[in-house]
Order: structure tokens, then C-alpha cells, then sequence
């Protein structure tokens, strides 16, 4: 498509304007700080609770299957971007120091209204 123009030069249209459910919301981050909520109106008249930023995670440990709170020093490393770790970003799948040792994240915190991890055998 040149610029929107059909060959004759004429503009194409949309048919409509996008749907409340079409439109895309602002990106969600959630930094490593104290622990901040946000709620928002979805689909179905129904409530989600995000995180925007958190120091505490619940950690599972796998050998006697037990979830403890947790304070979180430092994020190590993202498999997604390696400069996302240095920004703090608190994402699925970063390794993260906590009190307990070194976890990675298993849930996603821009969902869902808390941090879930699981302790890495080092």
C-alpha cells in the first residue's frame, strides 16, 4: 500500500472506529520498590488488580513445598532482555536475589496483583 492511496490516488477508509476491547492500553511495568496497586475495569464489568511496583514476592521452596514471604534485594537477570534487569523490572521468568536465596519469577506480576517465585538450587 503507498501511503494509504489506492493506484488512482484516492484515500482508502476505515469502515470503523475501534472497539473499546480493540483499543491498546498503555505498557505495564513493574519496577522493584515499595508496593503499589492498580484497578482496573475489564471485560464483563469484572475488576483486575495490577502491579506497578513491588519489594516482597511469595516463594515457594521445593523441597518442603513451602510459601514463604519474601523481600526482594535485586533482580539478576531476564531471559527477555538483559537491560531490563538492569532497569529492575520485575517480570515472568527473572531471576531475582530475595531473603532466601535466588528465585525466578513464575507468574505474571502485570496481571495479577502480587509477585509468585519459586528458589533455584544453586
Amino acid at each position: 500500500m503507498n501511503y494509504g492511496r489506492k493506484i488512482t490516488g484516492g484515500k482508502y477508509r476505515k469502515q470503523s472506529k475501534k472497539k473499546f476491547y480493540e483499543k491498546h492500553s498503555q505498557e505495564r511495568i513493574v519496577a522493584l520498590g515499595e508496593t503499589k496497586r492498580k484497578t482496573f475495569r475489564v471485560r464483563g464489568n469484572n475488576k483486575k488488580t495490577i502491579l506497578l511496583s513491588s519489594n516482597t514476592a511469595n516463594v515457594l521452596s521445593p523441597e518442603n513445598k513451602k510459601v514463604q514471604k519474601a523481600e526482594i534485594k535485586n533482580v539478576i537477570e531476564t531471559p527477555q532482555n538483559r537491560f531490563l534487569a538492569r532497569q529492575n523490572r520485575l517480570l515472568k521468568g527473572a531471576i531475582i536475589e530475595t531473603s532466601l536465596g535466588k528465585a525466578r519469577i513464575t507468574n505474571r506480576p502485570t496481571q495479577e496483583g502480587q509477585i509468585n517465585a519459586v528458589l533455584i538450587k544453586e
